[in-house]
């Protein structure tokens, strides 16, 4: 194969228009397809916005690719003149004996992400605009926010050179687009929820009014006996509110996105145990979208197991959109033969039954 082979990449979500865009700097000619677009309605990389945060319990590869990975937002964002990043920290509301965040300091130290506890007379000093009940530690995270998800599947794709709307699927051995051949050296299936190795399931997501002047407030994340996070800003879409245990089996093809009755009860329930002002919110918008769930919530990224010259990514699990920047650059050196698979992402790894809950992707 030549140093710099032609590729195709199917799924222009932020794992694959990174690889694309990874690769096409590395002078490889690239061809980036998608079935309805990047960013779109069906895609897990789809929807307004996403979090992005360092801890990730004693995890260390994650840590360090949120490192990696917000530089490149960042850079990226400067380089093409588009907001991708809203840096307003990000506020972890954690149970009594929760070990989520202290297992993760050393690590966040290590990569150069800032944490501090702060006191609950503090927290609630410093944020009146929550409640506190039944929190025992808060910490906030100095580097976390959120990233704009569509616009930035769109820019990336666009600094890739562009993707072909087209459906691609795998026959046999060989690989087709729109019914016609797809000739390249290599291919690359980041397609998400559609991928045989991941289960998808349902996520229902809701968007509040707030009082107007209301200010913004950071991300939020609560981690405790169901894990709950919040959005405030979101480009002014209102206040967003998910629940993120883990819903029914979804297809993400033909499945209807309407948001049910018990889920949003059960989020205007914690609305107005965190925040008070709240509880009678109008709701504005809601969604439903999916989670690409591996079976221990970690990434996927290895060689596909019938063909020698196609590579998977994907297992975002909820967690994965942030990670896009540094997942691309692996997946790169992979396919060009500088890396090898890591063995926590590996195809092939052992790993248990599907969980509810994820000890890595248990929250976006």
């Amino acid at each position: 194969m030549s140093s710099f082979p032609h590729v195709a990449v199917v799924g222009a979500g932020a794992f694959g228009g990174w690889t694309a865009l990874r690769l096409r700097e590395r002078g490889c000619r690239v061809t980036l397809l998608d079935a309805w677009g990047p960013g779109n309605a069906r895609a897990s990389s789809g929807g307004e916005t996403r979090i992005l945060r360092g801890v990730y319990g004693p995890d260390r590869i994650y840590v360090q690719w949120v490192a990696r990975s917000l530089a490149a937002w960042q850079e990226a964002e400067k380089r093409w003149g588009v907001r991708l990043y809203h840096p307003t920290g990000a506020l972890w509301l954690c149970g009594p004996g929760d070990t989520y965040v202290p297992s993760s300091l050393p690590l966040l130290e290590e990569a150069g992400l800032a944490v501090a506890g702060i006191g609950l007379d503090e927290a609630r000093r410093r944020f009146p605009e929550i409640g506190f009940e039944g929190i025992d530690r808060v910490w906030f995270e100095e580097n976390a926010g959120y990233l704009m998800a569509r616009r930035a599947c769109r820019a990336v794709a666009e600094a890739a050179g562009g993707y072909r709307q087209a459906l691609v699927s795998v026959q046999g051995d060989r690989v087709l687009a729109d019914g016609s051949p797809l000739e390249a050296d290599v291919y690359v299936f980041a397609c998400g929820p559609w991928l045989k190795e991941v289960r998808p399931t349902r996520q229902e997501v809701f968007f509040f009014g707030t009082p107007p002047g209301w200010r913004e407030l950071p991300v939020w994340i609560e981690s405790g006996e169901r894990f709950f996070y919040g959005i405030p800003g979101n480009d002014h879409r209102g206040f967003k509110v998910a629940d993120d245990t883990r819903g029914e089996p979804f297809d993400p093809t033909s499945g209807e996105r309407i948001p049910s009755p018990e889920g949003l009860e059960r989020v205007r329930r914690h609305l107005a145990l965190r925040f008070p002002a709240l509880a009678d919110a109008p709701l504005l918008e809601s969604r439903v979208c999916q989670y690409e769930n591996s079976p221990d919530g970690h990434l996927l990224i290895g060689r596909h197991p019938e063909l020698p010259n196609a590579w998977i990514v994907g297992g975002g699990s909820g967690h994965g959109f942030k990670l896009g920047p540094a997942v691309g650059e692996h997946a790169a050196a992979l396919v060009l033969g500088e890396a090898e698979p890591l063995p926590l992402f590996r195809l092939d790894r052992p790993v248990p039954v599907l969980k509810t809950q994820f000890t890595s992707g248990g929250l976006p």
